[in-house]
């Protein structure tokens, strides 16, 4: 009897874009990536792509795509962010999904998942269904077919949700051991209690439903999961792959499938390596005999449940309480902050189910006058946000409409609907999970929360926020300055509430520093330029203008006019209001303009204080990615007046130092500084040079290793990878050019002297791509020069061996 291995990998991030921007901004917590999104998929989403297999020496014998042997999902909104931002792992996923479909008769190894990651016993009905039409239809648009399966958020489930998943095509799902109460043969009556995980995860079974519908239920296998996840299973691939062969039970002739489910990036970013682990252990199982990688789509189709269920209700793998984790103070949480209590859950839930029906309430209300089924709507509003063009909101009104919507009609059913897709976001599971009501996931949700009372204040003239933040009095914050989640809520949530106005004086600071076309795209706003005026008096400058701004989200829009004078460094003052009249701000901009000229930068600021509602602007006024490019470019020129002294300080005692270094002795710590700072700056000076000085990098590099200089290993092992990457390309696209291979060759034994940890990955593929054409290139090359042949195997070699990848024989 074959025995069947299916390994499930749950790829989710919570959403982190900023509401009003919808882009994630930078996190610094996540450097030297932008942001966490991009750091894990660096180290995990890319990698899985193309994972290594090594041989008893180390070196790469295979590269595989993980993501075609096992089954995986992904969160929409994580894909969602991966389609914009890494398009090639994003494609690779895609791909993968499609050669599992070749592979195992139509059965696709990806799952969908509930859109958002709401704990779906938890939402209400409308919500449910949203939420599992959503996840589908996501899921349609980016793999191409229907889902058979569906990951439920923390696999957190009831009788309901089970319901609506089979309402919704959704054939089967899958849960952890102890979510099953009883279980029976069907040809038997007696059901037999398996509370407690004593039910045999190693086939399928079927849950029948009230409704009379059913699905299949898969409960993975919890122990050995938690020993991927947490207890070094993951340390080496071969002890991985008998520990599973190890769970098959005697052959009785009846088939088994031993499964596993984790978080995806159990293999990469949790783990350092995990992805190799996990595909050499993939290898290993496909070269046993008598067992076959499976997904469970084909597990089905082969073998159908001969099993029934019962689940325990509102259960959940990650709450050994249930659902309380979600909603209570149960005690369920990181272990890293022994004493913190979590009893701030109940009162954030009540929160958040007190506002959803409030602004449910307002979606009924207003939405019915220009939407035919305001439900239905939102069910289908995903189109929109998946494709916010002109083109997708005309075909998604035409559809939906209950009448022709003038342009202010169409702007407030966006609102509307936009206000329900923050109430769904604003549900997020990840706000609850974790130790403290300011932490970064709450504070999102939260956020998404304020975006939706905004746009129900535009959409309908009631505000919600006083009644919101007294039910949040009632959430104590473990931090005692905090005080409690109306605290929160008012020091980290409302000043970051943004409207026309404020993206209008973010265009105002920003153009003194960045020249803008007439027309420029500002995150989800169009900014176009009707009046801009700059003029410059020494390092100050003052710069007037008005600019038309329209949201690509909600269609509002508006003409903001402002003022800015800069003082030098980061000192900012302006104002801007709407826009009034031609003559008025005509007058007003020629007055600022001459007053300024004539070095009266006081009056200018009290001609600003005159004319606008809003002023005394500072870099604070600009988004999050702006201020650090800005900042970033005023400490440019104190970076080179940095520099220009340690330099001096560094060649006038360039002596000293070699004798200290000659006698071992120690160098002061500020000197190291000093040393340490001219060493990096020239270092990653040279790495951004188009053609890299070998031998004077080299000399950096022996230089610092001599003298002990503290290096940006995090910014070094980033540059020098990109250079690696840059310069395998150019072999790649001349394999035959031998001085182009010893170059790249030089270059890596180089940086190895760093003794970086240097990331090869994208090098070693490009590498193993030439390896499987090494017959074509080989005659390639003896056609060309065959004298020169020996040479280039070697150099070739040579470098497979310095990027530690197996190559020609």
């Amino acid at each position: 009897m074959t025995r069947y291995v299916c390994i499930h990998a749950h790829f989710y991030q919570p959403p982190r874009e900023n509401p009003w921007l919808e882009e994630v901004e930078r996190q610094d917590a996540a450097y030297p990536y932008h942001d966490w999104n991009e750091r894990v998929t660096a180290e995990c989403y890319e990698p899985n792509t193309a994972s290594r297999i090594l041989d008893s020496e180390r070196r790469i014998i295979d590269i595989a795509s993980n993501y075609e042997r096992i089954s995986f999902n992904f969160g929409p909104t994580l894909l969602s962010w991966m389609e914009r931002r890494c398009p090639g792992t994003y494609a690779a996923v895609l791909e993968a999904d499609r050669k599992s479909c070749e592979r195992f008769n139509g059965h696709g190894n990806a799952l969908a998942q509930v859109y958002n990651h709401v704990i779906m016993p938890l939402a209400d009905a409308r919500d449910k269904r949203t939420q599992i039409h959503w996840g589908i239809e996501d899921f349609r648009r980016r793999f191409g077919r229907a889902p058979e399966g569906m990951w439920l958020a923390e696999t957190a489930v009831d009788v309901a949700t089970l319901e609506a998943l089979a309402e919704s095509g959704i054939t089967f799902t899958l849960l952890a051991p102890g979510q099953a109460a009883k279980m029976r043969k069907m040809s038997e009556k007696k059901w037999h209690d398996v509370r407690g995980a004593k039910i045999d995860p190693k086939r399928p079974y079927l849950c029948r439903l009230p409704s009379g519908k059913e699905i299949t239920l898969f409960f993975y296998d919890g122990p050995t999961s938690q020993q991927v996840a947490f207890a070094g299973l993951l340390n080496d691939g071969e002890i991985f792959a008998r520990k599973l062969l190890s769970l098959f039970g005697p052959d009785d002739g009846v088939p088994q499938i031993v499964h596993i489910a984790t978080d995806g990036e159990t293999y990469g970013h949790h783990h350092r390596f995990g992805d190799m682990a996990l595909a050499y252990c993939l290898y290993r199982l496909e070269q046993e005999e008598g067992v076959e990688l499976v997904n469970y789509g084909r597990f089905l189709e082969l073998h159908p449940p001969g099993h029934e269920v019962q689940i325990v209700e509102e259960s959940s793998w990650s709450c050994f309480h249930g659902l309380e984790r979600w909603r209570a103070g149960c005690g369920c949480n990181s272990g890293r902050h022994p004493g913190w209590n979590q009893d701030w859950r109940a009162p954030l839930r009540g929160a958040m189910d007190w506002l959803r029906d409030n602004l449910s309430q307002i979606f009924e209300e207003h939405a019915k006058g220009f939407l035919r089924d305001p439900w239905a709507a939102r069910d289908a509003y995903l189109s929109v946000v998946a494709d916010r063009s002109p083109e997708s909101v005309a075909r998604f009104l035409g559809e939906h409409a209950a009448k022709e919507l003038s342009p202010q009609e169409q702007g407030k059913a966006m609102t509307l609907l936009e206000m329900e897709r923050h109430a769904m976001l604003m549900f997020t599971s990840c706000g609850w999970f974790f130790d403290e009501i300011s932490g970064i996931e709450t504070l999102q949700i939260m956020q998404y929360a304020g975006r939706a009372m905004q746009l129900a204040r535009q959409a309908s003239g009631v505000a919600l926020e006083e009644a919101y933040v007294g039910i949040l009095e009632r959430a104590a914050s473990n931090i005692k300055p905090y005080g409690n989640g109306a605290q929160v809520y008012q020091r980290f949530v409302q000043p970051a509430v943004l409207d026309l106005l404020r993206v209008g004086v973010h265009y105002a600071v920003s153009s003194i520093f960045t020249e803008y076309d007439p027309k420029t795209q500002i995150y989800v706003y169009r900014a176009e330029q009707l009046a801009y005026e700059r003029s410059e008096l020494g390092r100050q400058k003052i710069v007037s203008g008005c600019v038309h701004l329209r949201s690509f989200v909600t269609l509002e829009e508006d003409e903001i006019s402002f003022a800015v004078v800069h003082m030098g460094d980061h000192n900012v003052v302006g104002g801007a209001r709407p826009f009034k009249s031609d003559a008025d701000f005509q007058k007003m901009q020629q007055s600022l303009k001459e007053t300024f000229l004539r070095g009266e930068v006081s009056e200018v600021i009290r001609l600003i204080d005159r004319n606008f509602t809003s002023h005394s602007f500072s870099l604070w006024h600009l988004f999050k990615d702006e201020q650090r490019r800005i900042i970033d470019q005023i400490f440019a020129d104190t970076h080179v007046e940095i520099e220009s002294a340690f330099r001096r300080i560094y060649e006038h005692h360039s002596s000293l130092l070699h004798v200290m270094e000659n006698i071992n002795q120690p160098l002061p710590d500020y000197f190291k500084t000093v040393v340490s700072f001219v060493l990096n700056t020239d270092l990653l000076r040279y790495l951004e040079e188009p053609d890299v000085d070998l031998e004077r990098f080299r000399d950096l590099a022996q230089e610092a290793r001599r003298c002990g200089a503290q290096l940006d290993t995090a910014a070094l092992n980033l540059r020098v990878g990109r250079r690696v990457d840059v310069m395998m390309e150019q072999v790649a696209a001349a394999p035959q050019d031998i001085q182009l291979i010893r170059k790249l060759l030089d270059f890596v034994r180089v940086a190895d002297d760093l003794k970086l940890s240097l990331d090869f990955w994208k090098a070693q593929n490009s590498y193993f791509s030439l390896c499987c054409r090494h017959r074509e290139l080989i005659d390639q090359m003896a056609a060309i020069d065959g004298q020169q042949l020996p040479e280039w195997r070697r150099a070739f070699k040579e470098l497979g061996d310095a990027l530690k990848v197996k190559g020609m024989s």
